[in-house]
């Protein structure tokens, strides 16, 4: 571990000399690149020096406790030599961490799809709760989202809302919310008061470039069709949404909340390459020894991650068994705390593959 973070010291301080090179500062797409090196890089070598630090601290402490003929200042030299070594042991492990291979989608927008599963009406309900509660926390995140398509129902729910979320990590938050919620209630129908249980399911994609899926024109069949709603002026009276078909995989994409017939198709032919991009993701994953995969952050959409029970104001993450009593909050977006507990569980899973390869 040394080894590697005495590499990353030097290549980070290769970056800056080149940062402050006028040549390096002319070229944009070099200079670009080269910050978001120095950017990735900053967190390792932040951690790394204050490592650094606190080992000279410690040696500084043992040799007064070891020198010093005073006995009350070698007792203060022995409480700051085994408080530092405390720290040593931390920083040691949040630098095993930063030291793991980085998701290389992390920093990507997110595609996010809901879809109402089981329970009828109340579960398109309850995709519309969870539609509120992710655009919540993007905006405090100040993450843009922006919807894509929808299929609303009478009553205010969707069975099923498709959006785009960007801004700089968002699929590192988001990747955690794949698979299947389940939400324990009361519906407003129910006159008996009855708890029911529905539930909803969460797609998340990365955003992907041109680059990384390659999409043969051909391969397409594109039609248009009339905008579908609530209602509005606009809707049903001009061809502006898109019915994108991928024939090679039967993937359709249908885009309808542009006005602009353009922008649809551009929209659909964004999330066509996430879902291709998944799909292709997804074989890959099957290659891998299911021992070795993380617990967290890869779930199946089949598998039941969370339980939202609202007549005991409770929320239970069944991954990493975590369960809290702020329902009201945390359908108002703050669900910071969730997802830092599930990137923290998804580290540990990740330091122990490693430990045992």
């Amino acid at each position: 571990m040394t080894e590697r973070l005495h590499d990353a010291e030097v290549r980070f301080e290769e970056i800056e000399k080149s940062l402050e090179n006028p040549e390096i500062m002319s070229n944009i797409e070099e200079y670009t690149r080269l910050m978001k090196e120095y950017k990735s890089l900053s967190p390792l070598i932040e951690k790394y020096r204050e490592l650094m630090r606190a080992k000279k601290n410690m040696s500084e402490a043992h040799e007064l406790m070891e020198l010093s003929d005073d006995a009350e200042l070698r007792d203060m030299a022995a409480g700051e030599y085994r408080e530092e070594k405390l720290n040593i042991q931390r920083l040691e492990e949040e630098l095993k961490v930063l030291l793991l291979p980085r998701d290389p989608m992390d920093d990507k927008n997110v595609v996010v799809e809901i879809r109402a599963g089981a329970g009828g009406e109340e579960a398109a309900l309850f995709a519309g709760v969870l539609f509120r509660m992710y655009t919540m926390y993007a905006d405090s995140k100040r993450f843009k989202t922006e919807v894509v398509s929808m299929n609303e129902t009478g009553l205010g729910g969707y069975r099923e809302i498709t959006f785009i979320v960007s801004g700089e990590g968002s699929y590192s938050r988001f990747k955690y919310e794949v698979g299947v919620h389940r939400v324990q209630r009361v519906p407003e129908t129910e006159t008996a008061g009855r708890i029911h249980t529905s539930t909803a399911t969460v797609a998340v994609l990365p955003e992907v470039e041109d680059v990384e899926v390659e999409i043969n024109p051909s391969d397409l069949q594109i039609e248009t069709i009339k905008s579908s709603g609530a209602g509005g002026q606009h809707v049903n009276k001009t061809e502006s949404a898109i019915r994108m078909i991928h024939k090679p995989t039967g993937i359709v994409i249908e885009c309808q909340d542009e006005r602009s017939q353009f922008k649809n198709r551009d929209r659909a032919l964004k999330l066509l390459r996430a879902k291709l991009y998944d799909m292709k993701q997804a074989e890959q994953d099957d290659k891998i020894a299911s021992e070795r995969r993380s617990q967290v952050g890869t779930g199946d959409r089949s598998e039941r991650i969370r339980t939202y029970n609202y007549h005991q104001g409770r929320i239970t993450d069944h991954r990493i068994g975590l369960t809290v009593h702020s329902l009201d909050t945390f359908l108002n977006g703050d669900i910071d705390f969730m997802i830092d507990a599930l990137a923290t569980a998804d580290a540990a899973a990740k330091l122990k593959g490693e430990a045992q390869n």
